[in-house]
């Protein structure tokens, strides 16, 4: 086994065909963060992505992604963004994941969304599920699920629908479309969600407007950016960017406005927006790792993503320990506790009050 380290941009095309092939040969690697043309996208905007090619002999058997921080302390592309990490390899690779990561100058790799099956993972990751919604049998399929399951909800979600058209006007659902006010009006409710809940702004780093944007105007058959909002009366209600394979859209940044709240338009909008992506081909809506409500309401199946680390004995890796495993375990145990997780949520939405109040 040999490794060649290179920039994204310095992929050629047949390199970055068989990263789509191997990609393609095999379930487990269907997402599109998965996918090379994000890790070159990223690659535009941040110098410290590598990908690391694998050989077997004349053969490249697998694609590593990954970013390369101070001390050797590796990350996933796009790290604390993405809902699915790791390897895109041949199956049934054997790779001493050590040995990679010492090939690609790390002292450590640390992951929280590493797919499933990965050469990468170890006894010790911590494996969570991750909700989707499956369409693979199509949406009036997923609709009975629904009405079987989680029956209040979807009755709810449609009566709320038929009262909002009744005292707002009519609904348009736009899918899949390319218009940068249609996101930009997205990522200004995503802001202002973020402070509200006490949560940090993404959006306050510009390299990741920047990325959003041309993932936006990224439309191939293999790998899209996806924008698509409600309208009612022609004033947009709510929407979501996301990015998708052939067959798998990647839940990202949904938001809507909070002066129609109480009509709920984000469950509203996850039902168009299920058709419409069922309609045109995808499968899988994967809503990423995490306990939300909306994910538990529309979920009809999970996958399995870890979190942990891969380390090699050295003082990077130990530096690495000390300033994140301890908080990766204590957060573990609040998500874990639904007491705590009640509190911490309370304390960070207080947090959001008083920060919306105050001068931006």
């Amino acid at each position: 086994m040999r490794v060649t380290l290179a920039l994204p941009r310095e992929l050629g095309p047949s390199e970055v065909s068989r990263w789509r092939a191997l990609q393609e040969s095999d379930p487990a690697f269907d997402n599109p963060f998965l996918s090379p043309e994000f890790t070159i996208t990223v690659g535009e905007l941040r110098e410290v992505v590598r990908v690391a090619v694998l050989h077997d002999g004349p053969d490249i058997v697998g694609f590593f992604p990954f970013e390369r921080h101070p001390l050797g302390i590796g990350k996933p592309v796009a790290a604390g963004l993405t809902d699915a990490q790791g390897l895109v390899c041949v199956k049934d690779l054997e790779i001493d994941a050590r040995r990679l990561i010492k090939d690609c100058g790390l002292a450590v790799y640390e992951f929280d969304h590493l797919v499933s099956g990965q050469p990468l993972m170890n006894a010790r990751a911590e494996r969570y599920p991750s909700p989707i919604i499956d369409l693979r049998d199509g949406y009036e399929h997923y609709t009975r699920f629904l009405k079987d399951n989680s029956g209040k909800t979807y009755k709810s979600t449609l009566a709320k629908s038929r009262k909002l058209q009744r005292e707002a006007g009519p609904l348009r659902h736009d899918y899949a479309v390319a218009d940068l006010e249609p996101l930009r009006t997205l990522l200004g409710w995503k802001t202002d969600q973020y402070r509200r809940t006490g949560r940090t702004d993404r959006f306050a780093h510009q390299w990741i407007v920047e990325l959003v944007e041309r993932l936006l105007a990224t439309r191939t058959d293999s790998f899209a950016g996806v924008l698509d909002m409600v309208y009612v009366d022609d004033r947009p209600v709510a929407g979501h960017f996301g990015v998708r394979t052939r067959t798998t859209l990647a839940g990202w940044f949904p938001a809507y406005d909070t002066d129609f709240a109480k009509y709920s338009p984000g469950l509203i909008h996850h039902l168009a927006m299920a058709e419409q992506a069922a309609a045109s081909g995808i499968e899988v809506i994967d809503m990423g790792r995490g306990h939300k409500e909306y994910k538990e309401k529309l979920k009809n199946g999970e996958l399995e993503v870890a979190e942990g680390r891969v380390a090699r004995a050295s003082a990077g890796a130990g530096a690495h320990w000390m300033m994140r495993v301890p908080a990766r375990k204590a957060r573990a145990m609040v998500l874990a506790n639904p007491l705590l997780l009640r509190t911490a949520d309370k304390a960070l939405k207080t947090y959001g009050r008083i920060r919306s109040v105050m001068p931006r």
